[in-house]
């Protein structure tokens, strides 16, 4: 048997999933009688609410007597950094671009880490269904890129062999069979194309890991490519840190991929993709090998994060209510089980009962206190701050480059605001009536923007962005211009107060809804925070007017979701979090405390 090693890279919505979903059925062992889950790979309750990858997934699939290893990765910037380390463990990418938006930002990030190692990439355009597909014109945009991103004259020529496909449907086809009504072209296309690395089974063994995953009953597994000999179940191994140092392990158990499966297995061959057990402290990176002999592998580095946020135990008024987890302990407990397989995340325990965790993006971090949330979790969390570095002297700051795409009505509005957060426009295109906009912006800039620019556009832009470079401190960003309404009272809300409320500013809760001191209830209309009383009733007496008794009509409260919530807290803000709820607060919850801090 032969192995063919390929990851699936694309932008977000491209059908990276749905494609990979095809690629199963197409499997010499499918069972069509138990069949699969739509967008199977998406496994994750967030990935499938939210419609994104999130973790990068290993499959495999026998066609014609072959295994092919596929790899469904990420699409979304913020977990860049995971794609970029299984890409050492493939032997080829296929680059999925819709056939009407083309190449976007984020395919950028991927595909350039691609051609770096070397790798030829397999184009495959896909959603030719669209009626407005436009596939000539989207080889001529990747060939740019390409050609941007220092591709050399080998890499070039797989332009000249794209695959379409309506992954939806489970299409394929070249320009030499249209007639195709399934997808094996595309798998035809990798056997013939793929190298198979010529891999000695014979040879001392030597494995690279590349990702990590975790098992309650056998700890800590790392997942990686085998370059060359065989791995057996209880064979004696050397791994080698990435700083050189080595130390002795044993492999307990060995598990490989058949299909949505992963099967036990006594021994592995070189060219496989495995997960393996045994190694309590393995980590990304590092070579397995059959002794200290065998010549070590270049070490995967792992993304330094950019931003962090506190978490800390909740203590608000509400605290214990509704959470099964509400101690310190049992915060620290989850935090430190998290970082046995996301290599993105650190976290300093060092600061107290309130932990600094700093992580990749927003995203990256809301993921995680989201999956807290759903465990039973309460806790509470700062607003996210960019993570500075200092070089020769000065403060530098992460960059990144965004991508927008606004109705031709709104793009000036856009430009303006993020001109005001040190944002450069580097390029502007407007077609059918569809404005595209390129910008350099600070992280620090895009903190709180996206909700922001969802009410600008009225829901109709799309936004991307990816990291680009550090560069000198841009000096202060106002991040928002409008105070918020604090709650002044304990109790209920009343629909008499939030009535009259509604005027000075935008509300986020409904009515008869338990409130504590100290609690944001809204964002005021002007800059600077508004103390409230949405408590109060209105007054009852015998006497009634004509005109002055009629319904009450409340505007529907804006309902903050969590990457909301987090995007539009300032620094002496909280957003606490619970099972059930989400809730924004001040640091300190008196009037007091809030002046004595204050000075």
């Amino acid at each position: 048997m032969s192995f063919r090693n390929i990851a699936i890279i694309a932008h977000v919505d491209h059908g990276k999933t749905t494609l990979v979903d095809e690629l199963l059925k197409a499997d010499d062992n499918f069972d069509e009688r138990v069949g699969i889950a739509e967008r199977a790979m998406d496994s994750n309750a967030q990935e499938q609410e939210r419609g994104i990858t999130i973790y990068s997934k290993n499959t495999g699939i026998t066609y014609k007597g072959n295994k092919i290893n596929i790899v469904d990765t990420p699409g979304h910037a913020d977990f860049g950094s995971e794609v970029e380390r299984v890409l050492r463990t493939v032997d080829s990418v296929c680059l999925v671009v819709d056939a009407y938006e083309g190449p976007m930002p984020q395919t950028k990030f991927v595909l350039k880490k691609s051609l770096e190692l070397g790798l030829h990439p397999i184009i495959v355009i896909n959603k030719m269904d669209k009626p407005s597909a436009r596939a000539e014109w989207v080889v001529d945009q990747l060939f740019d890129l390409f050609v941007q991103l220092g591709a050399s004259d080998e890499q070039l020529e797989h332009l000249n062999e794209p695959i379409y496909a309506i992954a939806r449907d489970g299409l394929a086809w070249t320009d030499e069979k249209p007639e195709q009504k399934d997808i094996t072209p595309l798998l035809d296309f990798v056997m013939d194309k793929v190298e198979h690395k010529a891999n000695d089974a014979t040879l001392p063994l030597k494995m690279q890991i590349a990702n990590l995953s975790y098992d309650n009953f056998l700890g800590r597994l790392g997942i990686g490519r085998i370059y060359d000999g065989t791995v057996k179940v209880g064979q004696e191994v050397t791994i080698t840190s990435n700083e050189g140092e080595k130390r002795k392990g044993k492999i307990t158990k060995i598990l490989t991929n058949e299909g949505l499966e992963k099967v036990e297995a006594n021994e592995a061959y070189a060219g496989d993709i495995v997960t393996i057990a045994g190694i309590a402290d393995i980590y990304v990176g590092e070579t397995v090998a059959q002794d200290e002999t065998v010549e070590v592998m270049p070490p995967i580095t792992v993304d330094k994060p950019t931003l962090k946020m506190e978490f800390l135990v909740n203590n608000s008024p509400f605290a214990g209510r509704e959470g099964k987890f509400v101690t310190s302990r049992q915060i620290r407990d989850r935090l430190e089980k998290e970082l046995e397989i996301n290599v993105w995340l650190e976290v300093d325990f060092d600061s107290g009962e309130n932990y600094e965790v700093a992580g990749r993006w927003e995203l990256h971090l809301s993921v995680l206190i989201e999956t807290m949330r759903r465990e039973g979790f309460e806790l509470q969390v700062g607003a996210p701050v960019v993570i500075m570095r200092e070089e020769n002297g000065k403060k530098m700051e992460p960059i990144e480059n965004v991508n927008i795409s606004v109705p031709a009505w709104v793009e000036w509005a856009i430009i303006a605001e993020l001109g005001k957060r040190k944002g450069m426009m580097t390029n502007m295109v407007e077609h059918n009536g569809i404005v595209n906009l390129e910008f350099s912006v600070p992280t620090r800039g895009l903190l709180g923007f996206k909700s922001l620019f969802t009410t600008l556009t009225k829901g109709e832009g799309l936004l991307s962005s990816s990291f680009d470079s550090f560069e000198e401190f841009k000096g202060p960003i106002e991040k928002r211009a409008v105070g918020s309404m604090i709650s002044m009272e304990n109790g209920k809300t009343m629909a008499y107060s939030l009535f009259k409320l509604q005027d000075r500013g935008t509300i986020f809760v409904k009515a008869a809804t338990e409130i504590y001191e100290g609690m944001i209830i809204g964002e005021s209309n002007k800059d600077q925070d508004l103390a409230v009383n949405s408590t109060k009733n209105k007054k009852l007496t015998n006497v009634r007017a004509s005109g002055t008794d009629e319904a009450l009509k409340l505007t529907p409260p804006k309902l903050m979701s969590l990457e909301e919530a987090i995007d539009y807290i300032s620094e002496d803000e909280y957003v606490e979090i619970t099972p059930e709820t989400i809730r924004l607060r001040k640091k300190f919850l008196t009037e007091g405390e809030r002046k004595r801090n204050g000075k």
